[in-house]
């Protein structure tokens, strides 16, 4: 980052007066600080944050904003850094297909029972009563198992809490769940089979709603946004991660704290930034831009629903980011295969992963 230096020309003398006086004139530029903004994302997203950058420069034009952007593993590669300001909260959440549950006479599933009783009457026509991708399928298997023991799976200082017995639980639920026809395989998992009937629920991500139901919905599907599952008593949310869906970071090492300040506080909080984002990045937590987006209509639909069923929910866990480690899921999805191809029982495949996370990470 660097500053253009206002430089102040001296012009020349522009003559001596009859008194002997010398008049001088001095003429200053603005002063102009240049910032840079790096970002990664689609086409879409390069061109409104482009958009709303030249309306930034026309309210500060003593800021110059230099945009740097590409697709998020490149960004990563450049940027390790941690973020430290939010602007919407994401965390995975159960769709429910509700015209598909009420053509078998049932009601929108609010207990892991439920969802066990649903695929009792659905398996006969080959429908799936909820499906999820592999990270989220791992996911609403940890919730489960936290619920089962009642302690999260990484601790406060980041270690794997969970022991054999707790790894046993999430492969015994994940089998059942295959087994037993509520799930299909993880590695058999097509998101066409959502338009398709195929699968009558979902777990997947708040901010993912339209991407995974814009299609069935104009088709005439009602979709609902269901409470988290839970085993028993136990309150709705229990188990269950958010995470922020978007973070903005202003680096320690900048010459311009308070210009990046400024240019912080117009991407969370700005109409203008809210006109052109929308809920791109999902609703935001910005009261004056969700004002503005309820203002124009933006706040309906699936993604908004989901979003409240998220914010209201008070039991739901902040992230810990190792978490979502590709390597830790993967790993508990070649487990459950061996006992669900019978190459191993659950115990031996718990005792297997568990050495295999120990060798990998720090366990408590």
């Amino acid at each position: 980052i660097k500053r253009i230096i206002a430089a102040l020309l001296a012009l020349s003398l522009a003559g001596l007066a009859s008194c002997g006086e010398v008049k001088s004139v001095v003429v200053e530029q603005n002063v102009q600080t240049e910032i840079t903004l790096s970002w990664w994302g689609n086409d879409t997203r390069n061109e409104y944050t482009i958009a709303a950058i030249e309306e930034f420069e026309k309210l500060h034009p003593e800021i110059k904003v230099n945009c740097s952007y590409s697709e998020w593993s490149g960004y990563e590669a450049r940027n390790q850094v941690r973020m430290v300001s939010g602007t919407a909260m994401n965390a995975e959440t159960v769709y429910i297909d509700k015209t598909i549950y009420d053509s078998y006479g049932l009601d929108i599933p609010q207990t892991w029972d439920d969802l066990f009783k649903a695929a009792e009457v659905m398996k006969k026509d080959e429908v799936y009563p909820l499906a999820a991708a592999d990270k989220s399928m791992w996911l609403t298997c940890v919730a489960y198992a936290e619920q089962q023991n009642g302690k999260h799976f990484f601790d406060e200082e980041s270690r794997i809490a969970f022991n054999k017995d707790d790894l046993k639980i999430m492969i015994d639920f994940y089998t059942k769940l295959v087994n037993e026809k509520v799930s299909p395989l993880i590695e058999d998992y097509q998101k066409f089979n959502l338009e398709n009937g195929k699968y009558a629920g979902s777990v997947g991500w708040v901010s993912d709603a339209l991407n995974f139901y814009k299609n069935v919905i104009d088709a005439g599907d009602e979709i609902v946004a269901a409470n988290y599952p839970v085993q028993g008593d136990l309150p709705s949310g229990s188990g269950w991660y958010a995470k922020p869906a978007t973070l903005y970071a202003i680096s320690k090492n900048t010459e311009h704290p308070k210009e990046a300040a400024i240019l912080l506080d117009y991407m969370l909080n700005s109409r203008e930034m809210a006109k052109y984002q929308g809920v791109e990045k999902g609703i935001p937590i910005s009261t004056s831009a969700r004002d503005y987006l309820d203002e124009t209509g933006e706040l309906t639909g699936l993604q908004y629903e989901a979003s409240l069923v998220m914010e209201k929910n008070r039991y739901i866990s902040s992230m810990n980011s190792l978490i979502e480690n590709k390597d830790l899921y993967m790993d508990f999805i070649d487990a459950s295969n061996l006992v669900l191809f019978d190459k191993a029982t659950s115990d031996e495949a718990a005792e297997g992963l568990y050495e295999k996370y120990a060798e990998n990470y720090s366990m408590a």
